[in-house]
């Protein structure tokens, strides 16, 4: 058998084929972050333990999704592939960290998206128990719409209050804040309302109220959205880009003092619908005792 020697010329061509692959390969995959991650919701799961939850509640499954932003990208017919993949997991509660729009304006574009969102909003309630805060982008356009719209759909508005679930006389609190950025928030006010030392959630919708919330030491989870993730998160670096309100709890799960901070990316997405390395999310929270 003969071997031919490479030349020099064959191994820079040879090279050069392999630098162009490489590009191919990368820009392709750029391009399917950008324009097809941003259609695929995923869901995350996040088991969390807790020394004072009640037994009662070990197992408790708690869904959460954020910046629905209807009326931008998000559509009804994406909206009803996020509500059909809510439905699928079957979650106990529903939790609604705000942004149900887009936009600073409450024009007939806003209206119908309220329109849009009312049915499938509602039947999401109608099957599992479902509550909500608002966000800035809620205040920039109509709270006081959002607020008839969440009425009408039968979700629970938990702006500066608290919903206690009870399970063989164990408790286990539900609370919300208004938002932070343009709303009132009375975090006193939900504070006098807890009764007991049982579990208690927080939903609020700008993640860095945590440093805020933590220091009480009365809340054991803080759960958040407004920043999408960024929509486009760099390995090693994470996003480039974060809102006000957004800069020090960007995505993901975070420990702040005994409290855990959790910021969901958001199904819906800003005026530019790209996303990179960050696609939709849909949350499910396992809450379980830690018996150590």
């Amino acid at each position: 058998m003969t071997v031919k020697k490479m030349t020099r010329r064959g191994f820079l061509k040879l090279l050069g084929y392999g630098f162009i692959d490489l590009a191919l390969l990368l820009m392709g995959g750029i391009v399917y972050d950008m324009f097809v991650e941003r259609g695929s919701f995923s869901v995350e799961t996040v088991q969390l333990t807790f020394k004072r939850l009640p037994k009662v509640f070990s197992g408790l499954r708690i869904a959460q999704i954020s910046d629905i932003h209807m009326g931008g990208w998000m559509n009804p017919d994406r909206f009803q592939q996020v509500a059909n993949i809510i439905k699928a997991e079957g979650p106990d509660l529903l939790l609604i960290t705000g942004d149900f729009l887009l936009g600073h304006h409450f024009s007939s574009a806003e209206k119908q998206a309220i329109v849009d969102l009312i049915p499938i909003l509602s039947s999401l309630a109608g099957s599992i128990p479902s509550f909500a805060v608002l966000g800035n982008h809620d205040y920039w356009t109509s709270a006081e719409a959002i607020r008839q719209m969440l009425f009408s759909c039968g979700i629970t508005d938990l702006t500066n209050t608290v919903f206690t679930l009870t399970r063989e006389n164990e408790s286990l609190h539900l609370c919300g804040v208004d938002d932070i950025w343009k709303g009132e928030v009375r975090l006193d006010q939900v504070i006098s309302k807890l009764k007991n030392d049982s579990v208690a959630i927080l939903m609020a919708h700008e993640p860095d109220f945590a440093d805020t919330s933590a220091a009480t030491g009365k809340f054991d989870l803080q759960i958040s959205g407004h920043t999408h993730g960024g929509q486009v998160n760099l390995p090693l670096l994470g996003p480039p880009v974060r809102p006000y309100l957004g800069q020090k709890y960007p995505i993901g799960l975070y420990k702040i003092g005994n409290m855990f901070q959790y910021t969901n990316r958001g199904v819906g997405m800003a005026r530019l619908p790209i996303r990179f390395n960050c696609p939709p999310e849909i949350t499910i929270f396992v809450l379980e005792r830690d018996n150590s």
